[in-house]
């Protein structure tokens, strides 16, 4: 099963659902139950010791996956998350980060799946995200 948006729909329709957020994160790559999305953290994202936020990356791999839903369901803004537990393993250096979304299984009312995140210029990664969105129903 083929993604029935392109990353340049994913990018219209943040800009239109969530324009104060659709400038944080870029769509790099899209495949069949899959997207990496990116995030440049900002000096807002960093915390003492200079390294990326909790919170920052949790929202990195929450929009990663909900992206990565919506390429496979259409533009339903509804979906939402109903479950993320996040393990982070390595202190990501300030910068880009770039967030691996997998669906591991896509229901009529769920989409259960997990998130990799990497720091650039780091070759292992840094969190590992397990994620459940709730759908809307069709229609």
């Amino acid at each position: 099963m083929q993604p029935v948006m392109t990353a340049a729909d994913l990018h219209d329709f943040m800009a239109r659902e969530f324009p104060q957020m659709h400038d944080r994160f870029e769509v790099v790559g899209l495949g069949p139950f899959r997207a990496s999305v990116r995030m440049e953290a900002r000096e807002a994202d960093l915390r003492p010791g200079g390294t990326v936020s909790g919170p920052a990356m949790f929202a990195l791999a929450d929009c990663a996956f909900y992206l990565a839903t919506l390429a496979m369901i259409g533009p339903r803004g509804l979906a939402v998350t109903t479950s993320c537990a996040i393990d982070f393993m390595r202190k990501p250096a300030p910068g880009g980060l770039r967030a691996d979304a997998r669906i591991l299984k896509l229901g009529r009312s769920l989409s259960v799946g997990d998130v990799t995140l990497f720091s650039d210029g780091m070759d292992a990664p840094v969190a590992h995200a397990n994620v459940t969105y709730s759908l809307p129903p069709r229609g």
